[in-house]
């Protein structure tokens, strides 16, 4: 019996194959419109964000009353309004929103980066040299949100978002393709037997 080196059922993707086809393709096209709308994007982004915040703060307020004989119901409590009063300030002020966030990914960015750069070069581990490129790149990508700020915080997100659906989206057809083209059992009982 051969063991296949897939961590998945060949055989169940393969039907399927068209269906993932589809949705890469729509990501693509989605992202590409993304990027060519970035300011639109962004703020709906945030929007998505703050929607999500309000609907997690609510769920969170209501668990908190469900476990009220619990210890950290403050906590809970807590975290929920404010998850519900943060979610209804970025939905009711997108553009407030996505400068703040934009703000927040300026810093991390530039801390992340900064800590893979100094850690590459002090440790110098096999192939560091990668590592310390990683961190010039996340470095330069923070500096450039601070230089740019608050107006890269209008095509921050949106180009974000564009860039991760295009990629995820060229993942999915390429997997696709692969799922379409593996050789069934049969094909390569065949091929050995040959």
């Amino acid at each position: 019996m051969a063991t296949s080196l897939l961590f998945f059922d060949s055989e169940s993707l393969r039907p399927r194959w068209g269906w993932l086809l589809f949705l890469g393709i729509v990501m693509v096209f989605l992202g590409t419109v993304a990027l060519v709308i970035m300011p639109a994007a962004t703020l709906g982004t945030i929007l998505v964000m703050g929607w999500l915040l309000v609907i997690s703060g609510i769920m969170e307020t209501i668990q908190s009353f469900r476990v009220r004989k619990w210890g950290g119901l403050f906590l809970h409590l807590t975290g929920g309004v404010l998850g519900v009063l943060v979610g209804l300030l970025v939905v009711t002020h997108p553009v407030a929103g996505a400068v703040a966030w934009t703000l927040l990914f300026a810093s991390f960015f530039t801390v992340i980066g900064m800590f893979r750069l100094i850690a590459a070069l002090t440790l110098k581990f096999p192939n560091w040299g990668w590592a310390v490129f990683d961190g010039v790149v996340t470095l330069a990508l923070g500096v450039l949100l601070w230089v740019e700020w608050p107006w890269s915080g209008l095509w921050f997100l949106g180009l974000a978002v564009g860039v991760s659906l295009i990629l995820r989206g060229w993942a999915y057809v390429m997997f696709a393709l692969a799922i379409r083209n593996l050789a069934t059992p049969i094909e390569i009982e065949m091929r050995r037997a040959a």
